[in-house]
């Protein structure tokens, strides 16, 4: 087998794939050579190379997000770096495994005029999870701290809050030389025996008391992958009269006693009435909550105890009434607290919220039946009835995650969205590295224009994709500006918040080999969704730009929380 001749850069190959790495993203370069030949030659990694760092590390972020297994990226030395750090960013605050390979140039020449050579040493400290520079290898002190620091940086990886982990890499000159092996590497990785957890007696006890005097309990799960042991410890506590389950598109989680559309409940609940549907006890799991609305409400209304469960951001304090963290798996205290009894109070909190979630989801389909007009909101109506059963759905951000928590999520879909920092950066960029590390089924993508336009790089690849299709909803601008409270109250809303445009993507998609589609109407795409759909892997992805007025999208949503609140 071929390899750099750099015995480091034997020992960091041999290592990754010990560890389970399969997948590397490469940006072109020099001085990370060593590595790009070390990690193209062996066997076991599939190298693919995205020149863009930025769309880069999306991609191999949406590889990561399909394996749960960690995905490398490399590149060169310089500012090649600063471009990973949106992505890195986000897999810091989802919880996404990358290891990030920066070369680098001799630390002594840090600073001393020489090209491409920045501070590269923790530089991305803010946002990561171990972070480590590791010099060539001179003697057997050398060795034995590569060796050492790697097998911490895979473990801090994959954590049980998994996350991004920085190896920065000088390298001296030559860079390309290389050298026959014989046999593997022969490498010492540090095995990290298996944790196990349990709730202390004296911590039972406590939420026992606390459960048994609540007569509203309210478990709130946010962003989180597919998991059906949570999801059928949620269905059996969903029993209890006085205990409600809300879940959003993007948490995963699916049951029809569960309330889904948070937005569409909560504006259902006269403001005189939500005293009485605030939570004595709040349980809240998983991610980030994309509803703004419930966040002002329980923070305007805040619970007697908030307990959050799991292994991220313990002490995050995003509803202002934490009370108690639990840094245990959360089939270990949901299923405990299925074991507690009935609540003495005999509170009917649960039935009551869905009982009005039952009645504002009767709302939502007598407002469509009217036909309100051609927009955006109409358009994800009608969308999301063409997505393929088993389909694994990507949001962009902005105002496209929030329409989407207006409508009942699919059971047999799963929903996904870079909401670890909510940046419209790389969506693209994801979808195109999860649809390509999961070949066998159907990708969809429903993003912006804005969104789509910033992070274009994302086709700029040698990935076919024939399984990925793309809905861009073009209303020429940040249509998000024209939702939220502030931005219409000024002079600026059009130029500078908006951005008002009239771009179309027809060129970008003729410049990457994407097939076109367009619609102005909701015939035209029902029209053309059976030839949007159809398979080829000839061919690559497909891309349907659906063109909406931005004059009255903003009025068709206010219809709709209007005709909810009657």
């Amino acid at each position: 087998m071929i390899s750099s001749a750099k015995v480091g850069v034997q020992k960091i190959v041999a290592i990754c794939v010990a560890q389970g790495m399969k997948q590397v993203v490469v940006s072109p370069g020099s001085r990370n050579a060593p590595l790009i030949i070390a990690f193209n030659q062996h066997p076991e990694i599939e190298c693919t190379v995205i020149p863009d760092e930025r769309s880069a590390a999306f991609v191999a972020l949406g590889m990561a997000l399909k394996s749960q297994t960690p995905v490398g990226i490399l590149c060169t030395s310089g500012s090649a770096p600063l471009n990973y750090y949106p992505a890195i960013s986000e897999a810091y605050y989802q919880g996404i495994p990358l290891v990030v390979f920066t070369a680098d140039r001799p630390q002594a020449w840090v600073n001393q005029g020489d090209g491409q050579t920045i501070v590269q040493d923790a530089v991305f400290n803010n946002h990561i999870r171990y972070s480590v520079t590791i010099p060539e290898i001179q003697n057997d002190s050398d060795s034995w701290f590569l060796e050492r620091e790697m097998s911490t940086a895979f473990a801090k990886s994959m954590d049980f809050f998994k996350g991004p982990v920085h190896i920065n890499l000088p390298f001296s000159e030559p860079l390309y030389n290389q050298v026959t092996l014989e046999t593997d590497t022969t490498v010492k990785v540090i095995r990290r025996a298996e944790k196990y957890f349990s709730l202390a007696a004296t911590e039972r006890n406590q939420m026992k008391s606390i459960w048994e005097t609540s007569s509203r309990i309210l478990i709130l799960c946010g962003q989180m992958n597919p998991n059906p042991n949570i999801l059928k410890e949620l269905q059996t506590l969903s029993e209890r009269a006085h205990v409600s389950v809300w879940v959003e598109n993007t948490s995963n989680l699916v049951d029809m006693r569960f309330i889904h559309c948070i937005d569409r409940t909560l504006n259902g609940i006269p403001e005189t009435e939500k005293e009485r549907f605030a939570p004595d006890l709040l349980i809240t799991l998983g991610g980030a909550i994309v509803s703004k609305r419930v966040k002002s409400f329980l923070r305007s209304h805040p619970p007697k105890a908030h307990w959050k469960i799991g292994f991220d951001f313990p002490f995050m304090d995003t509803y202002q009434a934490l009370t108690t963290t639990f840094e245990v798996p959360e089939t270990v205290v949901l299923s405990e607290l299925n074991t507690f009894p009935t609540s003495q109070t005999e509170s009917t909190y649960g039935f009551e919220l869905k009982q009005l979630d039952f009645l504002n989801q009767e709302k939502s389909m007598l407002f469509f039946e009217n036909e309100p007009a051609f927009s955006d909101l109409t358009v994800f109506q009608t969308v999301l009835d063409y997505i393929p059963e088993d389909a694994h759905l990507h949001l962009a951000n902005s105002s496209v995650v929030r329409y989407c928590q207006l409508f009942d999520p699919i059971k047999t879909i799963n929903y996904w969205c870079n909401r670890g920092t909510s940046g419209i950066d790389g969506s693209t960029s994801t979808a195109v590295g999860f649809a390509s590390a999961s070949p066998e089924q159907w990708n969809a993508l429903i993003t912006g224009d804005v969104s789509f336009f910033y992070d274009s790089n994302a086709f700029w690849n040698h990935l076919k994709n024939p399984n990925l299709r793309i809905f861009l909803i073009n209303n020429g601008g940040g249509g998000i500006f024209k939702i939220i409270p502030g931005p219409k109250s000024t002079q600026e809303l059009d130029e500078f918040f908006v951005f008002k445009h009239q771009f179309e993507a027809e060129y970008i998609c003729k410049a990457f080999g994407i097939s076109y589609f367009k619609a102005t109407q909701l015939e035209e795409i029902e029209n053309q969704m059976e030839s949007f759909f159809e398979y080829d892997e000839n061919n690559g992805s497909k891309l349907l730009e659906i063109f909406t007025d931005a004059t009255i999208n903003d009025g068709v949503l206010d219809s709709f929380f209007e005709f909810i609140k009657k």
